[in-house]
């Protein structure tokens, strides 16, 4: 799975994005966020608050209750304004 990261969650996770292999209890964008928290004090930070996290999968938005699987890309970001 590849997850990219934007914004201020890439500037606290100090990574553009990664390849990785959650554990196979990882269903959801939640559960992902989840395990990526215990991933060090960065990714604490950037997931502190998940009512400003928004996410896709496969480059389509998606809820953070929304199922993923291997081989997917997540993507993880703060709200966006129009511009």
């Amino acid at each position: 799975m590849q997850v990219l990261y934007f914004g201020w969650v890439r500037s606290k996770i100090g990574v553009p994005g990664e390849d990785i292999r959650p554990p196979a209890d990882v269903a959801t964008i939640a559960d992902l966020i989840v395990w990526l928290k215990g991933r060090g004090h960065g990714y604490a930070e950037a997931f502190r608050d998940l009512s400003i996290v928004r996410a896709a999968v496969n480059q389509e938005m998606a809820q953070l209750d929304a199922p993923i699987r291997a081989g997917d890309e997540v993507a993880l970001f703060p709200p966006m304004t129009g511009g």
